[in-house]
């Protein structure tokens, strides 16, 4: 398979945050645990010490919810391996992603085959380790999970769940399914897909082409059905896709994890204002560096979230205590409720991660650009309330190229920087390897230089033979009626022309580039899995080479061609 190296310099809004991470680690250092190196995740499993009854605690949860996850409920038996090999001390490398519409964007499946990559890494260097995928499915930004691009024969599709009675559906040139019940606010997890689920999935599946589309078709019925969940529906599809790997699921919407972690809740109710002190002196010296803090933190915030009604709701901190809506709650009685229901408890973008390794012996988190930046600030979280914190990892990054795209880009001697670069850019390629644009110029200028050369030609005929003048005036309306006549066919030759290239334009865009964005972003993989065949994620998890394996300067974004 042929591949090309896309220098991540190229790759339109890389934050310099996330250059100076991959180029020059040590302008960095101050804000990260380890560096991304082998030696950085050795070092970070020597550090993930967990209490022997909360490694075990997790591990039995983890054991049920892969059997619930694993077809006819059954646990994978790569799984159950490396879930007995977590439960002997084995170190994790973690992942994870908001449980998006079948599967969501492509990347999700990239950072789970980075994670194993790198366990598989770390293993071989003498270091037990296990991959793990966390499940985002206390988030509740809806809008996030509820539809995705499905790039299928006919053209680009959006495929989309509604509340039902909440308004039209907001599929594009695709189809919609409904949710049971109003999911305003609601952890994802926690809303259930109703009957009209199945027609959204055939709408999936009809689309679906080659070798592998009746497997995928199946994958995608088994999981996605009335009852399931975002979250439910997501490690059914996971589990199926990648069966065979050694990934564990873990859903933290889980009541003997969440009880597991209510130390690290009730830590940051008591210390709250040290936290948010950390945290914005941590955010100035980001900025003052010259980098950007990706999560702003408000003076009377906190890094929880309070579950009412069903619904996530932000816990604020105020004068005689903290609030929720309008409701003000003092700290014994938030001790109190977090004794007695640490599920009503869900951590914020800064605090999930360290209650997510506080559970996990977590030696290496694979993020993507913008959960790198957050992991900046995170860090003084970490130190305050953990101690330890994993080496960040930056997952594998691939564009896609088909064969039908491919021949395109030869044709017109593109390369994927092209399609970085803007439309304006791209079209100027198209229209300079295509007919020549300056042949309608030529036409003007032609009939400019024809009249010149026949005024010429009549002076000096009617000085010869006055009587010749009516016969050259025929000859003249005959020759500006053929070129007029070739005018008009190279005119509609030109429409035709036009026409081709906007469509090849179309094809190219969304393919490498749809909506101004990388593929990987956009697009889900599993209508690439079922044309190029599912052994695909062999190839693209012998690529997800693992950070700690590659020098700095190898870090780049992976076009491949298929």
């Amino acid at each position: 398979m042929e591949s090309q190296c896309l220098s991540l310099r190229d790759v339109p809004h890389t934050s310099r945050l996330h250059s100076a991470y991959l180029d020059d680690f040590s302008r960095v250092s101050a804000y990260y645990g380890h560096p991304p190196t082998l030696d950085g995740l050795r070092a970070a499993a020597a550090q993930t010490k967990l209490d022997p009854s909360t490694r075990a605690g997790v591990v039995g949860a983890l054991r049920a919810q892969n059997q619930r996850f694993g077809p006819s409920e059954t646990v994978d038996p790569s799984v159950a391996r490396n879930l007995d090999r977590l439960g002997s001390g084995a170190a994790a490398i973690v992942t994870g992603q908001q449980v998006g519409l079948f599967t969501g964007p492509a990347y999700s499946i990239y950072k789970a085959l980075t994670a194993i990559r790198t366990a598989a890494a770390l293993t071989d260097s003498g270091v037990e380790a296990v991959p793990v995928f966390w499940l985002a499915s206390e988030d509740h930004d809806l809008a996030e999970v509820d539809h995705c691009m499905w790039p299928s024969k006919d053209g680009m599709k959006r495929l989309a769940v509604k509340v039902a009675g909440e308004g039209e559906s907001k599929a594009s040139g695709g189809a919609a399914g409904n949710l049971s019940g109003s999911a305003s606010g609601r952890p994802v997890g926690q809303i259930a897909f109703d009957d009209s689920i199945a027609a959204l999935v055939s709408a999936a599946v009809e689309s679906l082409d080659g070798p592998s589309a009746s497997e995928i078709s199946a994958m995608l019925r088994e999981a996605y059905r009335p009852g399931e969940t975002f979250s439910s529906a997501f490690g059914k599809l996971v589990a199926r896709l990648l069966q065979g790997r050694g990934l564990i699921l873990l859903d933290p919407q889980d009541a003997s994890l969440q009880r597991l972690a209510a130390p690290v809740y009730r830590r940051a109710l008591t210390e709250n204002a040290a936290l948010v002190h950390d945290l914005t002196v941590r955010n100035k010296a980001l900025e003052h560096a010259g980098f950007h803090a990706q999560v702003r933190v408000a003076e009377r915030a906190t890094l929880l979230f309070l579950i009412r009604d069903g619904r996530r709701t932000p816990l604020r901190a105020i004068d005689s205590g903290f609030a929720a809506g309008d409701s003000a709650i003092t700290l014994a009685q938030l001790e109190g409720a977090l004794e007695k229901s640490p599920e009503k408890f869900s951590a914020n973008v800064l605090l999930r991660p360290v209650v997510q390794d506080s559970l996990l012996p977590t030696a290496g988190y694979v993020a993507g650009p913008s959960e790198l930046a957050y992991y900046a600030q995170a860090s003084v979280v970490y130190q305050r309330l953990l101690g330890r914190m994993p080496v960040i990892l930056p997952r594998a990054a691939f564009t896609l190229v088909e064969p039908r795209v491919a021949r395109l880009l030869r044709k017109y001697h593109l390369q994927m920087r092209d399609m970085l670069r803007g439309r304006q850019h791209l079209r100027a390629i198209l229209e300079r390897e295509s007919i020549p644009r300056e042949l309608t110029r030529h036409f003007s200028t032609g009939d400019k230089n024809i009249h010149r050369y026949l005024a010429r030609l009549r002076r000096s005929i009617t000085r010869l033979d006055p009587t010749l003048a009516g016969a050259l005036s025929t000859a003249e309306r005959k020759i500006l009626f053929q070129l007029e006549k070739l005018r008009r066919k190279v005119g509609r030759a030109l429409e035709s022309r036009e026409a081709l290239l906007d469509a090849r334009e179309e094809t190219l865009r969304d393919a490498l580039y749809p909506h101004r964005g990388l593929q990987e972003r956009e697009l889900c993989l599993l209508p690439f899995l079922a044309r190029q065949g599912i052994t695909l994620l062999d190839e693209l998890q012998e690529r997800a080479l693992p950070v700690a394996q590659r020098s700095s300067a190898n870090f780049c974004h992976q076009v491949l061609f298929l």
